[in-house]
């Protein structure tokens, strides 16, 4: 403001100069209306609310967006390396790990809990298959559909896309696969002279033969613990019959069919001859991991982890081991059932651009090649395992898209949860004398038929 009269910012008063701003202001105020003293006081305090918002927003936008997700301690520790890099190159953006519990059961009730408080904490879901269907049916997710194009997804081992799929959206970009196999001791096809077998038939009498002509004491381990685990050797087995568990489109249950009841009188079977030890009711996939690289069991049926297990320094049958799709009946083709991990985004996230950009950099193919490589994981990306980066440590991945290719989703339903309690209990009751086969899979299918509102 010039002066009365004078130099700029100056009161000229006969013979003096008046600096001082709030006498100035002062002095001002007596020769104004009290109408525009008010105006000048409302302005000044416009002018000061403005410049403290604009200087908070000024703040704000210097401070880099955080993006949380919870997954297992364990991948907390064996990502944090992408997490850094990540940021490294995106100074605007925060990753936040939260460390949950090892087990996979109990980290989603962490993140469904999260959920129906209304405001989850999570702007990402670091997602199992199988969870899926149940937070995208409940709205808990967005549909990445719009975001990722056919030819991206066509990267992408097919059946990790289809199980990212609930109805007409898409909700799970992969970032690691798994898919159940089997494994077997080449020497001792070997020492007997038998092919590695391609059929149920035929892993029946190779194990026979194994026994019988040497000092190994069962043929065929897998999991049979009333836990998801025994849902995955069903899964294998019922579609290596030619059957199902669950179509997802129509929710025709195949339970009670011809091909289910086959898959439960082969599991009950192996068993009651001997194939299979007894406490196989009770094993996980350490229980029969341990008897196979212990060298008590000629076939195995395990995830690919077992693999680097099973050749350790430590282990007795390292170097004797080969891999392949699991068996299936005379005429039907080999299933191998999918498992994994991969990212989806919160619905109700504040920040869902630089969620994306964070999903993106996870399931980019360098950071994917990085994290398999360090860790052993299985790629979702069809070319890593052809890689020549990647065949350099681990040869066997040649072997493993065989297998991949195999793989089926579990059905994608939104009651997933009810439908696997229900298989779950009813396979147990079988396996373990309680049930015949046909009654155990006639009440599964019953209710769950139930559970998924359909006519039975």
């Amino acid at each position: 403001m010039h002066g009365l009269c004078g130099e700029p910012g100056s009161v000229r008063f006969p013979g003096f100069v008046l600096r001082d701003r709030s006498l100035r202001f002062r002095l001002l105020s007596r020769f104004l209306p009290l109408r525009w003293r008010r105006l000048i006081w409302v302005s000044l305090a416009l002018l000061i609310t403005t410049a403290t918002l604009l200087f908070g927003s000024y703040v704000r936008a210097q401070q880099p967006v955080t993006i949380s997700f919870l997954l297992r301690a364990v991948e907390a520790d064996q990502m944090q390396g992408l997490a850094e890099q990540f940021m490294a190159e995106n100074p605007d953006i925060r990753i936040e790990m939260v460390r949950g519990p090892n087990a996979a059961d109990a980290v989603e009730n962490l993140y469904t809990t999260s959920f129906l408080l209304g405001d989850s904490p999570y702007d990402i879901l670091f997602s199992d298959v199988v969870w899926i269907p149940k937070f995208a049916a409940a709205g808990w997710l967005q549909d990445l559909s719009d975001r990722v194009s056919e030819a991206d997804l066509a990267d992408f081992l097919e059946a990790d896309v289809a199980a990212g799929q609930y109805k007409d959206g898409f909700y799970r970009m992969p970032f690691r696969s798994d898919m159940g196999m089997l494994y077997y001791r080449t020497d001792l096809l070997d020492q007997v002279g038998i092919a590695p077998p391609q059929t149920f038939s035929e892993l029946i009498s190779a194990s026979e033969a194994i026994q019988d002509q040497t000092d190994v004491d069962w043929g065929f381990v897998w999991q049979g613990l009333q836990y998801e685990g025994l849902v995955t050797n069903f899964v294998e087995i019922v579609a290596g019959y030619g059957g199902f568990w669950i179509d997802p489109d129509t929710l025709e249950v195949g339970l009670d069919q011809p091909a289910a009841i086959q898959a439960t009188e082969f599991m009950k079977g192996a068993i009651a001859q001997g194939i299979s030890p007894p406490g196989v009711t009770n094993y996980v996939e350490e229980d029969s991991l341990r008897q196979f690289e212990n060298g008590n069991a000629a076939f195995l049926r395990n995830w690919p982890y077992a693999w680097a297990e099973a050749n350790g320094d430590d282990s007795p049958v390292a170097g004797n081991i080969a891999l392949k799709p699991m068996v299936h009946a005379e005429g039907e083709q080999p299933a191998a059932c999918l498992g994994g991990w991969g990212f989806g985004i919160s619905a109700n996230t504040a920040h869902p651009e630089e969620a994306w950009r964070v999903v993106e950099f996870f399931t980019s193919p360098g950071p994917m090649k990085d994290f398999v490589t360090e860790f052993a994981y299985v790629p979702s990306r069809r070319a890593l395992f052809t890689d020549p980066e990647v065949l350099a440590k681990f040869p066997h991945y040649k072997q493993l898209l065989e297998v991949a290719d195999t793989a089926v989703p579990r059905p994608p339903v939104g009651q997933y949860a009810q439908v696997s309690d229900i298989l779950q209990r009813y396979l147990s009751a079988a396996i373990t004398d309680q049930m015949t086969p046909e009654a155990a899979m006639q009440a599964a299918a019953g209710e769950s038929r139930r559970v998924l509102g359909v006519e039975s």
